[in-house]
C-alpha cells in the first residue's frame, strides 16, 4: 500500500511539471557601439540600431534595420560600406534587405580622409512613407561599430 501511495504522489508530481517546458534561448550579443548607435546579434540575425537626425517630438531617435547572416552578409555589408569611402567620386549605394531599402549616402569633407556615410532607410511596406536618416559616420566609427 505504501508503494502505491508513493507511486501515485510521484505520478501527480510528474503531471504537474509536465506543464512547464524549457525553451532553448539564444544569447544576445552587443557588438560594436558608437555613441548611441550599436549592432546587436541574436543567433544568426544582426540588428543595426542607429540614431536619426530628424527629431519627432512624439518618437524616439533610435531606429533599426535587421538582416540574417546568410552568405556572410554581415562582413559583406561592412566591406560595401568601407569600400564606398575610397570611391572616386563618392556616390550613393542602394541596398535591399528583407524589410528595408538602405541608401549609403557618402559626403566628402574639406579635410582629406574625413568622408562620412549616412544610412538612409525606408521600409518596403506600402504605407510607410517615412525615410530615416542616420547621423553621419566617419570610417573609424564604422570600423568600431562593426568591431573591425
Amino acid at each position: 500500500m505504501k508503494n502505491i501511495i508513493t507511486l501515485a504522489i510521484l505520478f501527480v508530481s510528474f503531471v504537474s511539471f509536465g506543464q512547464v517546458k524549457v525553451l532553448e534561448t539564444v544569447p544576445v550579443e552587443k557588438l560594436g557601439k558608437v555613441n548611441n548607435n550599436y549592432i546587436q546579434k541574436i543567433g544568426d540575425e544582426y540588428t543595426v540600431y542607429y540614431t536619426i537626425i530628424q527629431n519627432d517630438e512624439d518618437s524616439s531617435n533610435l531606429r533599426k534595420f535587421s538582416f540574417k547572416n546568410i552568405d556572410n552578409a554581415y562582413n559583406n555589408l561592412y566591406n560595401i560600406i568601407v569600400g564606398g569611402f575610397t570611391a572616386t567620386p563618392l556616390y550613393d549605394i542602394k541596398l535591399e534587405l528583407p524589410n528595408n531599402y538602405i541608401w549609403l549616402h557618402y559626403t566628402g569633407n574639406v579635410v582629406p580622409d574625413k568622408a562620412t556615410v549616412q544610412f538612409m532607410v525606408s521600409s518596403k511596406e506600402r504605407d510607410a512613407d517615412t525615410n530615416n536618416v542616420s547621423e553621419p559616420f566617419v570610417k573609424d566609427q564604422i570600423n568600431k561599430l562593426f568591431q573591425k
